[in-house]
């Protein structure tokens, strides 16, 4: 028995069966006689093409899905991992295909017409009713055929007389007989339709086949070899992916966040996808596993039987092992594919979760490198701003001078925004290089849309430096005279003065931008610096017949008697001048009396020195001793005064 099992031509796969065989069971024992008389079954049946052309189009579609998602690999860990899988992928596909063709293989032997019939499924209802109406046909053919032989015999023996009768006769049969053909020539046309009908499955399924592999690459579609069956070789696919550095800055942390985020989304649904691409496989393979564990009962119940039999039942049973071992090469050929497509997809999911658990861990990495810079930048902003707080409290406790504690705050403004933009621009960018170039990119930026302001904040300077402008300094400025109020980074504020004299604050706040000083056309006018007086002027018309001597010396005594008790601050200022200008004489800050005549007569100009603070009150008290002096006075005649008149620093 056994040397008959090896002559049987079993190969490797049938060793199985070969030690099974070998093994004795109860079963078949006492079942010898039911083993005898079964027969090998029903061959392998073929699977639904429609169910085939599915299977293939989702693994189709699936490396397709994957091939594209993995060009989003863009580590060195990414791209092992996307590597790994797709090389896996390229040889589900090639089995994938070799399933495939092997169900065409299958489906071709199985539509093949056998010697005893021309239909491809003698089971057919539809085609033994075909069948049975075409022999029916074909036996009245004959039928008639023998009738007309008859009747041409006993035409050949009648009498004239009869003959036109008996060849209508053989008229009408033959007649009859072409119905008959046509209607054989019609049941056939049908039967040769149907059995292409049944037969085009094949033919369908292999069209479909080669068009679905005509949209892979050329590879793919090939059946695979031993060197595709390690998945850890090198990857036959190539992707294509530049690696980039470790973020470092916010921007570039948030960004690989949300990039993260998505790969880990993407590689959940590449997991669903090949999970359910395996459960298609199983349930192709089911039937498959079940017709195998059907032979290999039936060989248990042959090898059972093999040593109770006589000679022609063990040839019997060797027949039957042949077919056995026939039927089971062709349903291994069909599951072996599907099998190592499950193996392959389940490393290719063992991958995934891999791939998964790197890409959650960078995750993680990257929210806790966020928040550190996140509470790192927070901590730095919270200590500038408390440095700036020290810094502002010293300044009022140890800066007395408002001129000079202005300047400090407005410094620690400037300090402060320009430490929160470095910081900001630190934290944000990834590298150094990188910081310096949008750094100059936004300083161009800047400069090209904020020119006017930039040109105010440089005039800022301009107008603090040296002999330039302080808070409470009157200046006039494009003809509008007023008090420096406040001069900012980018703009300076008057308190417009108007009224007698020009001395009285109009109410009114005047504001200039600071890129003033660089217009030719708007001057910039200050007094003295150090000083704190004004020059007034008021004019006299007196009579023609005054004595101007007379005139004079009244004027000049009204004048010192009203200023004699400022000469004490006037003298200080111009100490002050001779320290911050050149040594100035002190009559250049005396009283001064001029004298012409005009067509009503004599013009009287007093020009004279009041501080700022007195200008109105001296005015008002020049004029009544003035007029006091005329009243004293017959020879001094006033016409007409004018109202004092000030110049600025003149």
């Amino acid at each position: 028995m056994r040397f008959c099992f090896r002559q049987s031509g079993l190969g490797l796969r049938l060793l199985l069966i070969g030690v099974l065989l070998l093994v004795p069971s109860s079963e078949g024992q006492s079942n010898t006689a039911s083993g005898q008389s079964k027969s090998t079954g029903p061959s392998i049946a073929a699977q639904d093409p429609g169910q085939v052309i599915q299977f293939l189009s989702r693994t189709i579609s699936w490396h397709r899905q994957l091939e594209a998602e993995g060009k989003n690999a863009n580590r060195a860990t990414d791209l092992s991992f996307a590597q790994e899988d797709l090389h896996i992928a390229d040889q589900v596909v090639r089995l994938a295909f070799e399933y495939a063709r092997g169900q065409v293989q299958l489906q071709a032997k199985q539509s093949a017409p056998s010697p005893q019939s021309a239909a491809p499924d003698d089971n057919s209802a539809q085609f033994q009713r075909l069948a049975q109406a075409t022999q029916k046909v074909e036996q009245d053919i004959q039928d008639t055929q023998v009738e007309v032989q008859g009747v041409r015999q006993k035409l050949a023996r009648a009498p004239e007389n009869k003959k036109p009768a008996i060849e209508s006769q053989v008229a009408e049969l033959q007649s009859e007989i072409g119905l008959l053909d046509a209607r054989r020539d019609a049941l056939q046309s049908m039967s040769q339709f149907v059995t292409s009908s049944n037969s085009a499955g094949s033919g369908g399924l292999h069209t479909q086949i080669e068009e679905l592999a005509r949209s892979v690459p050329a590879d793919l579609s090939r059946p695979s070899t031993g060197h595709d069956e390690v998945a850890a070789q090198s990857s036959s696919g190539g992707i294509l992916a530049g690696t980039v550095q470790q973020p470092s800055g916010i921007w570039e942390l948030a960004g690989g966040l949300i990039r993260l985020s998505g790969k880990l989304h993407t590689l959940n649904d590449e997991l669903s996808a090949s999970e359910a691409l395996g459960a298609d496989a199983d349930k192709l393979r089911a039937p498959l596993m079940e017709n195998l564990r059907s032979l290999i009962r039936r060989g248990d119940e042959l090898s059972s039987a093999a040593d109770t039999s006589g000679p022609a039942a063990l040839a019997q049973q060797k027949q039957q092992l042949d077919a056995l071992a026939s039927e089971f090469r062709q349903t291994s050929a069909q599951m072996l594919p599907l099998s190592k497509i499950s193996l392959l997809l389940g490393m290719y999911q063992a991958t995934l979760r891999n791939w998964k658990e790197s890409v959650r861990d960078d995750l993680h990495d990257n929210l806790r490198q966020l928040l550190l810079k996140l509470a790192v930048l927070a901590v730095l902003i919270a200590l500038v701003f408390g440095l700036g707080e020290v810094w502002r409290r010293a300044t009022f406790r140890y800066v007395h001078d408002g001129r000079r504690r202005y300047q400090f705050l407005l410094l620690r403004r400037i300090a402060i925004w320009i430490a929160i933009a470095v910081i900001i621009i630190l934290a944000f960018a990834s590298q150094l290089g990188s910081a310096v170039t949008f750094a100059g990119l936004l300083t161009a930026g800047i400069a090209v849309a904020l020119q006017n302001v930039i040109v105010s904040i440089v005039g800022y300077f301009f107008l603090i430096g040296k002999y330039g402008l302080r808070v409470g300094d009157r200046v006039q400025i494009a003809g509008v005279t007023g008090e420096v109020v406040e001069i900012g980074l980018v703009r300076i504020h008057l308190m417009e003065l108007g009224g007698p004299g020009e001395n009285q604050p109009s109410g009114r706040v005047v504001a200039f931008s600071n890129s003033i000083v660089f217009q030719p056309t708007a001057g910039v006018f200050k007094q003295i610096p150090g000083t704190n007086f004004i020059w007034h002027e008021i004019k006299l018309t007196l009579a023609g017949d005054t004595d101007y001597h007379v005139a004079r010396e009244r004027i000049t005594q009204a004048v010192d008697s009203v200023l004699k008790k400022h000469q004490g601050d006037m003298e200080a200022q111009r100490r002050l001048m001779e320290m911050s200008l050149s040594p100035v004489s002190t009559a250049d800050l005396g009283t001064k009396i001029r004298l012409h005549y005009t067509g009503s007569g004599i013009e009287a100009t007093v020009r004279f020195p009041v501080e700022l603070e007195k200008a109105a009150e001296v005015d008002d008290h020049l004029m009544r001793e003035l007029l006091a002096a005329a009243a004293r006075e017959p020879k001094l005649k006033i016409f007409s005064t004018e109202m004092p008149l000030a110049r600025v620093g003149d």
